[in-house]
């Protein structure tokens, strides 16, 4: 299995997305583990299905 581009790593109050190809954070941090938005970015979602999930984890955290 190769080396996956995008992992979710715990974080104080969280997860937060990191990019080990430009080895640093994407995005912002999240309450819960964003399991399905790291999926849909490291198999090269469309702008709008990653918007989405982002969207989506953003709203649990409120």
């Amino acid at each position: 299995m190769a080396k996956r581009r995008y992992v979710a790593r715990g974080v104080p109050g969280g997860y937060q997305v990191w990019d080990n190809r430009a080895r640093r954070w994407w995005g912002e941090a999240f309450q819960r583990c964003p399991d399905d938005l790291v999926a849909a970015l490291n198999r090269h979602a469309d702008h709008a299905t990653v918007a989405a999930l982002v969207n989506r984890y953003r709203a649990l955290k409120r």
